[in-house]
């Protein structure tokens, strides 16, 4: 594991500028991203998927199995494909049926067992699952690409490549469930197993073993074999809301880990001297294939698409800079040139970088996860409090969180789906079961109610206890400097799809496909080495062309 603490040498961007909503929200996948992490464990250790079980009618309903070694142990994904009617089709969270569901199973599951969890898995959140059951899923077919595939293959032919490239999977998830959640086996049973032990790492096997039988699937239906380059261009797709969201803010040093460990990346590649021609070679072709990405990559909605073709022009500007490094810092020195760039190209420059050297990334992975929680310092004082807000809150002190743009949402939980969601609180009812994400808010109300002389913090939260858990957030961002979002979160400007672009691309999602401020579709694996192609050297898919 490479020390992550020991980072004062290294000119890290400040959180005062990686953690604003904007740049969140521009973020791409890189190397350390949770899948990336995955398979090159996979590719490491030569793993290979197998099928122990098959079961599928003609037309693709029935149970499979699919089992792979990591770490020393076996997981089996168990998949139920079912004969769903056109009109119970939905991404929405509210759905009661899919066309399959899926249980990552610990070992591999016998009769019996493949028989219950065929019994729960399709039930989803009303089904009934055990310790051995490690993640719970379900998706829904993409039917235009589904069907264009079937039909293809049975016509012994291939799929059209630009089908594929536009959208990129035959099925999308519509909820990928662990750590615990409807009885599944809580995070502690496997969070010590090699290949587990990063975050949202049984996750991701479900995510690389859904996309497998994706492919098995169609191939059985249309009775025909897919090119391998374009199966290997079909992802799995994922259609995120809001339920992703506040995951970020309940989660701090989770999310200091995340970040610190790629702004750690980029300052250590920073100060490589040595460009030989096999790296230039490399940072070459990166930012070929980057401008291939952004050309493949469209979306309906003309705002986000009018944000694609921005960044394409500006790259293919920026990019001879890129191409014509020199000077005894030459990445730093393109690094600093790109701050007079959009946001956009600045996230995207930051991943190639990461990329390009996997010597300097390589194992900053190791401190991803968060095993202890935060371990502050307590506060000596209600003084030693105001200075930490002066220091490491200034951005949420000087609005007036009175006014109706200060304070226009409010989160809550939905009664119905136990999911996160975002009201009006000037038009919708329930704005008193909100949930803590005004963190900007609280911090001024703590500010404003500190006394000018200075007294123990536990006699100043007798007298007002409703501070208490502001004032663990500042002494968690003292510590943890990359744990809080800079932005107010109620205020009306507040785009949750920002988090979402995040979160997901630390799962390592490409093709963002933005259905409003509130959710997104996204692909998942695509351009992944396939089921029997695990072998080093075959991690090198970061922004996948066709």
């Amino acid at each position: 594991m490479r020390d992550m603490q020991n980072t004062s040498d290294l000119a890290m961007r400040p959180a005062e500028t990686v953690m604003r909503l904007d740049r969140m929200g521009a973020m791409m996948p890189t190397r350390l991203s949770f899948l990336r992490v995955l398979v090159r464990r996979l590719c490491r250790e030569h793993a290979r998927v197998t099928r122990p079980h098959w079961d599928m009618s003609s037309e693709g309903h029935g149970r499979a199995v699919y089992s792979v070694s990591l770490g020393g142990h076996t997981y089996s994904l168990v998949a139920i494909s079912n004969d769903l009617p056109a009109d119970q089709r939905s991404d929405r969270v509210i759905a009661t049926a899919w066309d399959a569901a899926f249980v990552l199973y610990d070992g591999v599951p016998d009769t019996a067992e493949i028989a219950r969890i065929a019994a729960n898995a399709p039930l989803q959140e009303a089904g009934r699952f055990g310790p051995r059951d490690l993640v719970l899923s379900r998706a829904n077919k993409s039917v235009r690409m589904w069907e264009a595939t079937v039909k293809a293959l049975k016509q012994n032919t291939q799929p059209d490549a630009a089908l594929i490239r536009d959208i990129g999977y035959l099925m999308r998830t519509t909820a990928v469930y662990g750590n615990g959640k409807f009885g599944i086996a809580d995070r502690h049973l496997i969070a010590d197993r090699p290949g587990l032990g990063g975050p949202f790492a049984p996750e991701m096997l479900a995510v690389y073993l859904i996309r497998h039988f994706t492919l098995d699937l169609v191939e059985h239906v249309g009775q025909g074999r897919l090119d391998r380059t374009l199966a290997r261009h079909i992802g799995i797709g994922n259609a995120t809301g809001l339920g992703m969201a506040p995951f970020l803010v309940t989660h701090p040093v989770l999310m200091n880990n995340w970040v610190r460990a790629r702004e750690t990346a980029l300052a250590r590649v920073r100060k490589v001297t040595d460009l030989d021609a096999t790296r230039r070679a490399r940072l070459d072709d990166l930012c070929a294939r980057a401008a291939r990405h952004l050309s493949q990559w469209h979306v309906p909605a003309a705002d986000h698409d009018a944000i694609l073709r921005n960044l394409e022009l500006e790259w293919a500007d920026f990019t001879p800079q890129l191409l014509t490094l020199s000077g005894p810092l030459p990445i730093d020195r393109v690094w600093q040139a790109a701050q007079d760039q959009s946001i956009p190209l600045q996230e995207l420059l930051a991943a190639l970088l990461i990329e390009a050297f996997p010597d300097q990334v390589d194992g900053l992975e190791d401190g991803m996860g968060d095993p202890f929680g935060a371990l502050v310092h307590p506060f000596a004082g209600t003084d030693a409090v105001r200075s930490a807000l002066k220091a490491d809150w200034q951005w949420a002190l000087p609005h007036d969180y009175a006014m109706t743009a200060a304070c226009r949402r409010f989160w809550y939980v939905s009664a119905a789906k136990l999911e996160p969601r975002i009201g009006d609180r000037f038009a919708d009812l329930g704005a008193e079961l909100e949930t803590p994400l005004d963190i900007a808010r609280r911090v001024a109300a703590l500010y404003a109610d500190l006394p000018e002389r200075d007294q123990p913090v536990s006699a100043f939260l007798a007298k007002h206890p409703e501070h208490a858990f502001v004032i663990d957030r500042a002494a968690t961002l003292a510590r943890y400097p990359y744990s809080e979002i800079r932005d107010n979160l109620i205020a009306a400007t507040c785009r949750p799809i920002d988090m979402l672009r995040c979160k997901l691309s630390y799962f390592g999602a490409t093709k963002f496909d933005p259905k409003s401020d509130l959710w997104t579709r996204i692909t998942l694996a695509q351009g992944a080495p396939l089921g029997d192609e695990l072998s080093p050297g075959l991690d090198d898919w970061w922004l996948p062309v066709l």
